[in-house]
C-alpha cells in the first residue's frame, strides 16, 4: 500500500507544485487506486507516475472548491480514451453537488463516456462509514472549512495470520493443497493418522493499516477522531507558525497545529500537504522543523512523492 501525491499545493498551481490531489496505490491489496481529490492537472500529473488511468476506480473529493475538483472532468474523459484497455465503472464520493459540477461539465463539453459514473452525494445525515468491501472500511466527518468540507479515514481490514511453513513441513505435512487448507484455519488429518490443528501453525491475526486524509479544514475535534491511531495522518499545512490568526479566517491550519492534531490523535505519522505557493523551496525545511518541536515524525510531502504505508 502507498500514497503518491499528485498535487501538494494550495489554491493555484505553482511552478514546484500542483493543485490538491494524492493516490492511494492498492496494487497489491485489490489491485486499483483510489484518488482524493483531483485538481487542475491531475492527470498530466499521472502521466508522470505508473499510475494506469483504468485502476482508478474510486474518487474520494474533500470539497468543492476548485482546486480540488476542476480536474476531475478531464481526468474522467481521458479515462474513456484507454480504448484497448478494459474499463470499469468509477464511483465518486462527495459533497452534494459533486454530481451536477461532472454531468454538467461533460454535457457541455459533449464528453462522452465509455463507462458508468456511480454517484454517492454525502451531507450531515450520510457519515460516518460510508464504505465497505471484504478488505477495507472508509469512514467520514465533516471537518471546518469556509465550506461544507469531509475529512477521510481509510480502514483496512486485520490480515489474516502469517503460516509457519518450517514447522509446518517438519510436521511431515507434504507441501501442496494441504498447506493451502492449513493456511485458510482448516485442521487436516495426515495419513498416518495425526490431526494437525491449523491455530497451531498460524500467528494470530495481523492489524491492518489506517490512513487519515483530511481536506481543507482549521483544527477541529474532528480531525483529530479521523486521525486516531492512524498509520499516516495526511493534514494540510496552508500556513505556518505564527499565521494561525490569517489560517482561522481562511478556514485553514498552519503547520503547527496540524503536528497538534497528529499528536492528540497518537498518529504514527504526519505528512503536511496543500502547502500556500508563499512558501518557497527554502521554506520547506522550516515548516517541518517547527512542525518537529510537537510531533517528531513529520514530513512536508512534495508533488510525485511516494510513501509506504
Amino acid at each position: 500500500m502507498q500514497i503518491q501525491f499528485l498535487g501538494t499545493g494550495a489554491g493555484q498551481p505553482s511552478k514546484a507544485r500542483n493543485v490538491s490531489s494524492l493516490a492511494v496505490k492498492l496494487l497489491d491489496e485489490i489491485n486499483e487506486v483510489w484518488l482524493f481529490d483531483c485538481g487542475e492537472g491531475t492527470q498530466n500529473r499521472i502521466l508522470e507516475t505508473t499510475i494506469r488511468p483504468r485502476k482508478v476506480r474510486r474518487i474520494f473529493i474533500t470539497h468543492l472548491h476548485g482546486d480540488h475538483i476542476f480536474g476531475l472532468p478531464g481526468f474522467l474523459s481521458s479515462r474513456s480514451f484507454q480504448g484497448n484497455e478494459e474499463l470499469t465503472d468509477v464511483d465518486i464520493y462527495g459533497p452534494k453537488g459533486i454530481r451536477s459540477f461532472v454531468l454538467t461539465s461533460l454535457k457541455v463539453s459533449g464528453s462522452k463516456l465509455s463507462y458508468r459514473i456511480h454517484f454517492h452525494e454525502l451531507d450531515e445525515d450520510s457519515l460516518g462509514l460510508i464504505l465497505e468491501t471484504d478488505k477495507f472500511q472508509v469512514y467520514c466527518e465533516p471537518l471546518d472549512h469556509t465550506i461544507f468540507c469531509l475529512g477521510y479515514r481509510l480502514v483496512q481490514k486485520d490480515l489474516e495470520g502469517r503460516l509457519d511453513a518450517e514447522a509446518l513441513q517438519a510436521a511431515g505435512v507434504p507441501f501442496g493443497p494441504l498447506f493451502g487448507k492449513v493456511k485458510n484455519g482448516e485442521d487436516i488429518v495426515l495419513e498416518d493418522g495425526r490431526t494437525i490443528f491449523a491455530s497451531d501453525f498460524l500467528s494470530a491475526p495481523r492489524p491492518g493499516k489506517v490512513i487519515a486524509i483530511l481536506g481543507d479544514t482549521r483544527k477541529c475535534h474532528a480531525s483529530v477522531r479521523l486521525g486516531v491511531h492512524a498509520d499516516v495522518l495526511v493534514h494540510e499545512a496552508t500556513y505556518g507558525k505564527g499565521d494561525e490568526k490569517i489560517a482561522r479566517k481562511h478556514g485553514h491550519s498552519t503547520n503547527m497545529e496540524a503536528a497538534s492534531v497528529a499528536a492528540e490523535a497518537g498518529a504514527k505519522r504526519l505528512l503536511l500537504n496543500h502547502i500556500s505557493p508563499r512558501f518557497l523551496s527554502r521554506d520547506i525545511s522550516g515548516l517541518r522543523k517547527d512542525a518537529a518541536s510537537i510531533f517528531s515524525n513529520v514530513h512536508v510531502v512534495k508533488d510525485l512523492e511516494e510513501v509506504d504505508v
